[in-house]
């Protein structure tokens, strides 16, 4: 015949293992008063509200230039129309169907010195763009404006003096500011602050 042996089963209180399940109960009871607070204070992204004026149908006009910058009002034109026309809430389209006109000056495009690799030799330097933008109905009447958005950006100073590199640098670093730029101007006139 087998042996029967009769097995106790013990109950042993561990406390490594109440301290594994009590610490992350205890971060959660902590957190959930402030992310109930944080939810309740209305927090939201900008740019979720509407066009201004209940515009529908906008036209861009080419921003004016007044940059020492040659070239860079067709670069934020076609930026910010690309940015409308992502949005399904306008509807970007010539001045004869439009609702509302959007123009802009771009004032500045200035550049400063960032980091030098010598006394008077710079390996970095800053562009910074500002523009100001008006809303305005087909008649003229101002719906929105917006004076001195700006975006800024860094570009590398080639070595030894490579004005090409450089140039080619800094249209590059344009060209990244002009889409943010365009988010800006975007999100700035649809936001409900």
């Amino acid at each position: 015949m087998g042996k029967t042996t009769n097995a106790r089963t013990t109950c042993r209180f561990d406390a490594k293992n109440a301290v594994r399940l009590l610490v992350p109960a205890f971060c959660l009871l902590m957190l959930l008063p402030a992310l109930l607070f944080f939810a309740g204070c209305g927090y939201r992204f900008s740019g979720g509200g509407e066009m201004p004026g209940g515009v529908k149908r906008i036209a861009i006009e080419m921003f004016e230039n007044r940059s020492g910058e040659s070239g860079i009002e067709s670069i934020i034109t076609n930026d910010v129309i690309n940015e409308f026309s992502r949005n399904p809430m306008v509807e970007v389209s010539g001045r004869e169907e439009a609702d509302a006109v959007l123009t802009g000056v771009i004032r500045s495009a200035r550049t400063r010195s960032l980091s030098h690799r010598a006394a008077y030799d710079t390996a970095e330097r800053e562009i910074i763009l500002s523009v100001d933008v008006r809303l305005a109905t087909v008649d003229g009447k101002e719906l929105w404006s917006a004076r001195g958005i700006e975006a800024s950006g860094d570009y590398a100073v080639a070595d030894g003096g490579d004005r090409i590199r450089t140039e080619q640098n800094k249209k590059s670093a344009v060209a990244d500011l002009s889409g943010r730029l365009a988010q800006r101007i975007f999100y700035q006139m649809t936001d409900r602050f």
